[in-house]
């Protein structure tokens, strides 16, 4: 294989008993006698570690033709093979590759102290193994799989690089690190007990009272953790991370699940740690918004997700966002993908509306004794619309789209029954042992027709996950089946709750065009709640608002248009945004500033002229 090329095996899709070996059977090396694509069992001693089964299929990258043959690609009954061919102008090696036919990834960032470093790409690209490289967690093998290198080695191939003092001062024992895990649903699994017993334990600086009261988790700090919301499971592992005492933290995705007003909070706690402390501070975010005002630099990660990832040299926030959306990077002189991510600069949409679809008359929702209490103005919701639902967390968003979907009934009102509604959950439980494609064609007839694919499939990036099992999906695999499962049902009204998170930049944008096409050609009608402001601007033709105060009692408006409904609601949180002048991608201006202030006496929070 050329130089320049590397060959993945997927062990988790490869399955030899299924097929005839046909990868290997019409490999052009192998019909003239070499030994390109051969069975694990045939390269590998038997004492020898080494990934997958002795009957699975290895590849060797010296005698592969590359990319330009590709035919085991094609032969794959299973797409368990990927060809690929590396950029040209990556000529050093991996800093670390997991195996034979495994994932390798290139470069790492590189933590300062007293700094906000950010990385932004998609997932499954290699940041976390980054890190987990950053946190000592993880050797580095600089690609040299099964013969690894010893520390002096990597270190030698790091010198005179922005990344050398820190790895000589990690290796020393030197560096103590902070890290809040990406899935916070997952931590109920993992601890058994109080809110208070966790975070106790992790009060390394004698901040945690301050974080906790500025996070607003007091009022479940006595709780069990099993019993918090996703935004609440958050906000206590952001306050369990920022209260230790380190002198590297690493952020994985900390808005999901969290409002605007909370996402901000968060930033100034993680500024604040920087700027004060000296800490240093290492997050990865797929909310640009929020990344673009918290981090001092960018990193950028490029590659094809599953097979390898590259990290780029610092770079502007600015700068380095505006390239990646625009899938050129300039100083690599790279192109990361063919079509540019476009953000569209819209007036908000004069929606005539249809017929109603759904009329819901005022109805109220208790829990408890007098703990929490929603009161839902009566409203319409039209046919062959999409209505957005904003408002903070803990507000009854959720309360609301459960009571539509018939899973509560209201302390007063009441619904039509007869309404067939299709409802995508906020929390995405999945506990049965069954694939992708075997769950979706479940649900739907349509499932493989060449609408289906082309509308549902293939904006929601689903091909690839078919013949995985449910149980073994990540939290944004998991989001886009529910999102697919969701849309392919037939129904009169479909709920989606939050299905930006953790999907990166560019399978949001999918998502929210995937979800706007269908509403659109089935003149279907849609009920989307999201914190993703530009997403709901894209998606909505009118907004439902809520306010109140979290936690303790929620107020719905009936329905309205959307620069009435978006400056009310980014009125109520204090926050304006602005566009981008290059790529019209929404920023929020800081606190304060001349456009802040300017925006807010004009009234106008979000559709700035």
């Amino acid at each position: 294989m050329a130089e320049d090329s590397i060959a993945v095996v997927d062990l988790d899709r490869c399955q030899p008993d299924r097929c005839n070996y046909e990868c290997a059977n019409f490999c052009p090396p192998n019909r003239t006698g070499k030994e390109c694509i051969v069975t694990r069992g045939e390269v590998f001693e038997e004492d020898e570690p080494y990934q997958g089964t002795d009957d699975q299929v290895w590849i060797s990258e010296e005698i592969c033709l590359g990319e330009s043959c590709g035919i085991c690609v094609e032969k794959c009954p299973f797409d368990a093979i990927q060809i690929i061919n590396l950029p040209q102008e990556l000529d050093d090696e991996p800093i670390h590759r997991y195996g034979e036919n495994a994932f390798a990834l290139y470069g790492l960032p590189a933590p300062q102290a007293g700094r906000v470093t950010g990385i932004l790409g998609p997932n499954g690209i290699g940041k976390t193994t980054a890190v987990r490289i950053l946190a000592d967690e993880l050797a580095p093998n600089l690609g040299r799989v099964g013969d690894d290198p010893d520390w002096e080695t990597v270190l030698s191939a790091y010198r005179g690089t922005a990344l050398q003092d820190y790895l000589e001062a990690m290796r020393e024992g030197d560096v103590t690190v902070a890290r809040k895990p990406q899935y916070v649903d997952q931590i109920p699994d993992q601890f058994d007990g109080t809110t208070r017993a966790l975070l106790d334990r992790t009060d390394e600086r004698g901040a945690l009272s301050d974080i906790l009261d500025r996070l607003d988790i007091g009022p479940v700090v006595d709780q069990p953790i099993d019993t918090l919301s996703g935004g609440e499971l958050q906000r206590v592992a952001l306050a369990a991370t920022l209260a230790r005492d380190a002198d590297f933290y690493f952020l994985d995705e900390i808005t999901p699940y969290l409002d605007i007003s909370q996402r901000m909070t968060v930033a100034r706690l993680v500024r604040q740690l920087a700027d004060d402390e000296g800490r240093s501070m290492l997050v990865v975010e797929h909310d640009l918004a929020i990344l673009d005002l918290l981090a001092d630099s960018l990193h950028v990660a490029y590659g094809e997700p599953g097979a390898f990832g590259v990290i780029t040299d610092p770079k502007s926030v600015k700068g380095g966002v505006n390239e990646y959306l625009a899938g050129y990077l300039d100083n690599e002189n790279m192109r990361i993908r063919q079509t540019a991510i476009e953000f569209e600069e819209h007036a908000p949409r004069a929606h005539t509306g249809g017929n109603v679809v759904v009329e819901y008359p005022r109805m109220i929702k208790s829990y408890g004794d007098g703990e929490f209490s929603l009161d839902v103005e009566a409203g319409a919701i039209r046919e062959n619309e999409v209505l957005g639902v904003v408002g903070p967390n803990g507000i009854g968003k959720s309360t609301f789209a459960k009571l539509l979907a018939g899973r509560l009934d209201p302390d007063e009102g009441s619904l039509d029954e007869s309404l067939d509604i299709a409802y995508k959950p906020q929390y995405i439980e999945i506990d049965q042992p069954m694939r992708v494609d075997a769950f979706l064609s479940s649900i739907t007839d349509a499932f493989g027709t060449s609408y289906w694919n082309t509308e549902i499939a293939q904006p929601l990036q689903l091909e690839r996950i078919f013949e995985q099992n449910l149980t073994d999906l990540s939290g944004g695999e998991r989001q886009r089946v529910a999102i697919a499962a969701c849309l392919s049902e037939d129904a009169d009204l479909y709920l989606l709750d939050e299905p930006s998170a953790h999907l990166d930049v560019e399978q949001r944008v999918l998502a929210t065009s995937a979800i706007r096409r269908y509403a659109e050609r089935e003149d279907a009608t849609a009920l989307v709640i999201d914190h993703d402001i530009y997403m709901i601007d894209l998606l909505a033709d009118r907004l439902l608002v809520f306010d109140g105060e979290p936690a303790e009692h929620g107020h719905a408006t009936p329905p309205q248009g959307m620069r009435e409904g978006m400056n009310a609601f980014l009125s109520n949180l204090d926050v304006t945004f602005r566009r981008d002048e290059r790529t019209a991608r929404p920023r929020i201006n800081k606190p304060g500033s001349q456009l802040d202030r300017k925006q807010k006496s004009a009234g106008e929070y979000y559709y700035a002229p």
